[in-house]
């Protein structure tokens, strides 16, 4: 889709705000994020007696989009809901008014004995989004939670805390990534919920800008028909937010985020297919790019349980963060999209030239670079898991030499990822695992130190996982499966089919299971285990379990 200049599709605050920035500002995005903040959609203070009138309101059930939560730490999580009894009308179907919301947590799901409990605020500004930064809470510990405004009450949800700093408790997440709902059912997240994981990891592309037509793609639904509104590229706030509104009433969806923890990170389709930085895919004015990315990053925040320091200023946010897992994981979540130079030779599938390697690109941005081999050289824990978003090893699409590489991936950023590399055998970093989303196929790959050397040493592993629903039912052996697993002998597993990814952690060695289905186009699809993999701590390297 071309996406027009024409600015009044965006809010009246945005429009103000893009009017007054000159062409210089735009050389840095500093500039930018000052001139576009949402300073004037801030939610003035509110008295308890009106958001107490504006829950008695609310006529039907709210909580249509489900409960979620996310980012444990040993003595909280994030809590989070969104009011919306219409949630395809672009105003949720709330009053333009402050809401009460409370919220409840429980060690029980019956809610017998509760562990902390409290009232919040819904805002109209931020779309009745809810967040809750619940403290206090024990270490280690599984809990139950869920909200009340009015007479309503949502759905249960079970989520947990880390363990306590010192301690070295075996971990078991899911890796889950690329969801575009047009493309299918989200039958993965079904039996996600069902899986016994402590935490899920979401790697990205989470939403689709992409139009949804009235039968829901390859849904194709026969019971319902989806608003027009759903039917054009998402560009304004109102689009992503109803976007969200969409995805987020799938029930399979629903059901994973109220049995997990979520911990997240994008991509690229929450905001536009391959952008890089301030430079998007389509010709476009940077005025009107960075007022769709802001637009993108609020609606982001709002439907994700996300702690208010990733709450963005215009289109800027700081989604890159550290989580741990007592001594047993150091969590280095990494957002590869949003401080990248833009794809070397206009991006896709190229063959290297001298710009991929040029130490003055990046994939990270220097800041997040920085932060993440401060964070290695400072780790005690046995494992260093990166969750970030685009394929980190080589992955050669020819038997020829040259072959071409993508220029989106780590590929198209050599120095950038020699970099990471160095500084982690630097670091003295034992046992890396990189998780990857996008490429809607499961990989598995040996991190190599030389990756044109398959004798060079093994540094780490990297994990991708396919996607949940993007690239419709796919299939076990893709048609290039000989010519990759041939070029890229550090490759151990290809695998096209939808599913997710299920990591065990434990401190002599972590296992790794791909879950795929075989169709996503119906729903109803059985879950099986495609292959299974070790890598022993102190000695990287893959083998079939």
């Amino acid at each position: 889709m071309t996406i027009t200049n024409d600015l009044s599709q965006h809010s009246p605050e945005l429009r103000a705000a893009a009017r007054h920035i000159g062409r210089r500002r735009f050389l840095t995005l500093t500039g930018a994020a000052a001139a576009l903040a949402f300073s004037v959609q801030l939610p003035a203070p509110v008295a308890a007696s009106a958001a107490a009138r504006g829950a008695r309101r609310i006529a039907d059930d709210p909580f249509t989009l489900g409960v979620a939560s996310g980012d444990p730490l040993p003595d909280s999580v994030v809590l989070w809901t969104r009011l919306a009894p219409v949630p395809y009308q672009a105003d949720g179907g709330m009053p333009a008014e402050p809401v009460t919301v409370g919220w409840e947590v429980a060690h029980d799901e019956a809610f017998t004995r509760l562990a902390a409990s409290g009232e919040t605020v819904a805002h109209p500004e931020y779309h009745h989004s809810v967040h809750v930064d619940v403290r206090g809470l024990e270490a280690g510990r599984v809990y139950h939670y869920r909200f009340r405004t009015g007479t309503w009450i949502s759905e249960t949800g079970r989520t947990r805390t880390a363990p306590a700093a010192s301690a070295t408790t075996a971990l078991t997440f899911a890796a889950v990534s690329c969801q575009a709902y047009a493309d299918g059912y989200y039958t993965a997240y079904r039996h996600l919920a069902q899986d016994d994981v402590d935490v899920v990891l979401h790697l990205g592309d989470y939403l689709y800008e992409y139009a949804v037509n009235s039968v829901g793609g390859y849904r194709n639904y026969t019971d319902r028909t989806l608003p027009a509104l759903f039917n054009r590229e998402t560009v304004t706030l109102e689009d992503y937010r109803l976007r969200y509104a969409l995805f987020k009433s799938d029930p399979d969806l629903r059901a994973a985020h109220a049995a997990h923890p979520f911990v997240v990170t994008w991509d690229d389709h929450e905001t536009e297919n391959n952008y890089a930085g301030d430079t998007p895919e389509n010709s476009v004015p940077p005025a009107e790019f960075l007022l769709r990315r802001a637009s993108a990053y609020r609606a982001y925040w709002e439907n994700q349980p996300l702690r208010l320091p990733q709450r963005p200023t215009g289109p800027d946010m700081q989604l890159y963060r550290r989580l741990h897992w007592g001594r047993m994981a150091q969590f280095d979540v990494l957002d590869t999209r949003q401080y990248r130079s833009n794809q070397a030779y206009g991006d896709g599938a190229r063959v290297p030239g001298p710009e991929i390697d040029d130490p003055a690109r990046t994939m990270t941005g220097a800041t997040q670079e920085r932060w993440l081999l401060d964070g290695w050289n400072a780790s005690t824990a046995v494992w260093n898991v990166v969750p970030q978003q685009v394929t980190f090893s080589q992955r050669r699409f020819d038997l020829t030499t040259p072959s071409r590489v993508s220029m989106d991936a780590w590929d198209g950023y050599r120095a950038s990822r020699r970099r990471v590399l160095d500084g982690a055998k630097a670091a003295g970093v034992r046992n890396l695992m990189v998780l990857t989303g996008d490429v809607h196929v499961g990989y598995a790959f040996d991190i190599k130190d030389d990756f044109d050397d398959p004798a060079s040493a093994t540094l780490g592993t990297e994990i991708v996982a396919t996607s949940v629903a993007s690239g419709r039912d796919g299939t076990d052996r893709p048609a290039n499966w000989e010519t990759y697993m041939t070029a890229n002998p550090h490759l151990r597993f290809y695998n096209g089919r939808r599913g997710y990814a299920r990591v065990a952690l434990g401190e002599s060695l972590a296992r790794a299971d791909f879950r795929t289905v075989p169709y996503v186009t119906t729903p109803g699809a059985p879950v099986t285990t495609a292959a299974s993999f070790v890598t022993e701590v102190g000695d990287q390297g893959l083998t079939p379990a």
